[in-house]
C-alpha cells in the first residue's frame, strides 16, 4: 500500500496495524540539537490513548512509546527518529463474523474493492488506532516548534456533539482539561455526558465537530497556490480517520456573510499592523497573518455498533451485521489530539518550508 507519508520537508511515515504486534512512525526531517525523549512525547499519547473513561472504547493500550534512533544523549541528531508503540490488548476474535462481511460505514468494501483483500480485525491500517502514531510524531514536532517559536502554542476542544453546539459566551479555555470532551462549555459538558450515555446504553453513536487553535504562529507561513498553508492543514485534518468535513476560519459561514462583513480589516497597532477580526482563520492567500490559524473538522459517527445494520458479504449475500467489540460511541472525542498532533505537524513543515525559501526575512510594514 502507497502513501503512508505526510510532509514537505517534516516527513511522517506511519506503519503497523490495529491488531499487529506494534504501530509507529518514521519522522524524517528533524532538525538536530533538539532535546527530546520519551517522557517529552508520551504526555500527549496519555491524551489521546484509550479506556480513558466510558465515553471512550474500553480497549486498555498503554501507549508507550520507544524511539529507537535519531535520538543521541537526549538531543535530536538529525537522522530519521523511529517511534514505536506495541499493541497490547488486540481481541481479534471480536472481529471473526466480518472476516467475509463488510461493515456499514467502513472502509471494508473499499478496500476489498481495490486490493481484493484485508485485514478484518479491527480494520488494519483503517483502523483509527493509527492516530496514535500521528500523535507521536506531533509530540516531535512540538518539542521543535517550542524551541523554534517559544511562543507558539497549539488548542483543540470540541464545540458539537451531534446536533447540540457550546455556547460561545460561556467559553472557557480552563474547563477543555476538565472534562471528557475537552469541553469549553461546562454547562454542554453535563449535557453531552448525558446524551451521550444514552446513545451508548442504546448500542448507538454521533459525530462531532473539533477545533483547533494556533496561537504564536508568525507571519508569513505558507505560499500560494500550491503550497497553500491552509490547504495543507485541510488535507491533513481530512486525512484523520472518520473526518469528513473541514472549514478554516468561518469555513462555510463566510458564504451567508456580505463584502463588508467579512474583511477583516487592519490598523498600525505599537508592534505593526492588528487585524480588527479573524474571519480568514489567520491565513490569506494561503500564507499566515500572524493572527490565530483557526481549522475545524467533523467526525462521522463510529459506524461499529451493535444495532443490525444491513450488509453484504464477499459472495454477495444480503445479511444483518452486528459489529461486536470494544467501539468509541463518540470518535470525535479521541480526535481532539489527533488534530492537535496534526496542526503541530503542518505547521513545522510550513516553518521549515519558509526558513528554506526566504530565511525568515519579512517585508517591513510602518
Amino acid at each position: 500500500m502507497s502513501f503512508n507519508t505526510f510532509g514537505h520537508l517534516f516527513r511522517v511515515t506511519t506503519w503497523g496495524e490495529s491488531h499487529g504486534p506494534a504501530i509507529g512512525a518514521t519522522v524524517d526531517g528533524c532538525p538536530p540539537g533538539v532535546a527530546l525523549n520519551e517522557a517529552v512525547i508520551q504526555p500527549w499519547l496519555d491524551r489521546r490513548k484509550p479506556g480513558t473513561s466510558k465515553f471512550t472504547t474500553q480497549r486498555k493500550e498503554p501507549d508507550e512509546v520507544r524511539i529507537l534512533s535519531g535520538v543521541f544523549d537526549g538531543m535530536t541528531t538529525g537522522t530519521p527518529i523511529q517511534l514505536m508503540i506495541e499493541n497490547t490488548d488486540q481481541r481479534s476474535k471480536d472481529y471473526g463474523d466480518i472476516a467475509q462481511a463488510f461493515r456499514p460505514g467502513h472502509a471494508d468494501i473499499t478496500y476489498h474493492q481495490k486490493y481484493g483483500l484485508r485485514d478484518y480485525r479491527g480494520g488494519g491500517r483503517s483502523s483509527a488506532r493509527e492516530t496514535a502514531s500521528r500523535v507521536a510524531a506531533g509530540g516531535v514536532a512540538r518539542a521543535v516548534l517550542a524551541q523554534l517559536v517559544p511562543g507558539l502554542k497549539i488548542t483543540g476542544y470540541m464545540v458539537q456533539m451531534g446536533a447540540k453546539a457550546i455556547d460561545r459566551g460561556r467559553f472557557d479555555a480552563a474547563q477543555i482539561e476538565e472534562n471528557p470532551f475537552w469541553c469549553p462549555d461546562p454547562v454542554a459538558a453535563i449535557e453531552w455526558a448525558d446524551y451521550l450515555d444514552d446513545l451508548r446504553l442504546n448500542h448507538n453513536s454521533v459525530g462531532a465537530v473539533i477545533e483547533v487553535i494556533a496561537t504564536g504562529v508568525p507571519a508569513g507561513l505558507g505560499a500560494p497556490l500550491y503550497a497553500k498553508l491552509d490547504s495543507d492543514l485541510a488535507s491533513a485534518m481530512m486525512s484523520i480517520n472518520a473526518v469528513k468535513a473541514v472549514e478554516i476560519g468561518d469555513g462555510l459561514a463566510a458564504a451567508t456573510l456580505t463584502g463588508v462583513e467579512n474583511a477583516d480589516e487592519i490598523r498600525m497597532g505599537p508592534n505593526g499592523p492588528e487585524f480588527l477580526s479573524n474571519h480568514a482563520g489567520g491565513i490569506l492567500g494561503g500564507i499566515s497573518t500572524g493572527q490565530p490559524v483557526v481549522c475545524r473538522f467533523a467526525v462521522k459517527p463510529t459506524s461499529s455498533i451493535l444495532t443490525p445494520r444491513q450488509t453484504v458479504n464477499t459472495r454477495g449475500e444480503e445479511l444483518d451485521l452486528i459489529t461486536k467489540g470494544r467501539h468509541d460511541p463518540c470518535v470525535g472525542i479521541r480526535a481532539v489530539p489527533v488534530g492537535e498532533a496534526m496542526m503541530a505537524c503542518t505547521l513545522l513543515d510550513h516553518l521549515l518550508l519558509d526558513r528554506g525559501q526566504t530565511g525568515g526575512i519579512r517585508g517591513h510594514i510602518g
